[in-house]
């Protein structure tokens, strides 16, 4: 049977897992996962699977792109940069840029470190469906998902909560 990047990347994920959270922002006071634990974590799955992770800047966006060896099928995933000419500021920017398209392409759990707090009084609570639920609740049970998590971004009925 002939493999195509989906079913790699399928394998590949399945032996990810939690990304270990080594940084400190101390402007809110949170931890995240840098780029290096980042990299550490997901490049040596993908290559186990013969994948390949490349991060070009291309016409001045920062490019993730997975790409499969053997066929040469890739996907990607890309953010602008904004204009910045302060190098220090456009070398963080990518960094940022690197970890976001990367969190993004793996749908990879991550921690917000500049978002989640700045934009948490302006954000609602929606409320989680019951097929959604049982999901999180899986993924709470395999360590992909915390039960923090699932209280900070959802409004849980008693019936759910009872559940946990």
């Amino acid at each position: 049977m002939k493999t195509n990047i989906y079913s790699k990347l399928h394998l590949a994920k399945m032996n990810i897992g939690k990304v270990v959270k080594n940084s400190k922002n101390p402007h809110f006071k949170n931890t995240y996962a840098d780029i290096n634990a980042l990299l550490e974590t997901v490049e040596p799955e993908l290559m186990n699977v013969g994948l390949i992770l490349l991060q070009p800047i291309e016409d001045g966006k920062v490019v993730s792109k997975i790409i499969d060896v053997e066929s040469g099928e890739s996907i990607s995933s890309a953010l602008e940069l904004p204009l910045i000419t302060d190098p220090q500021k456009i070398i963080s920017a990518t960094t940022y840029y690197r970890r976001a398209t990367i969190q993004s392409l793996l749908s990879l759990q991550a921690v917000d470190d500049d978002g989640n707090t700045a934009s948490a009084s302006t954000k609602s609570k929606q409320p989680i469906s019951d097929d959604k639920f049982k999901r999180a609740l899986k993924a709470i049970k395999d360590g992909s998902y915390s039960l923090k998590q699932l209280r900070e971004s959802f409004q849980l009925t008693k019936e759910q909560e009872g559940q946990l």
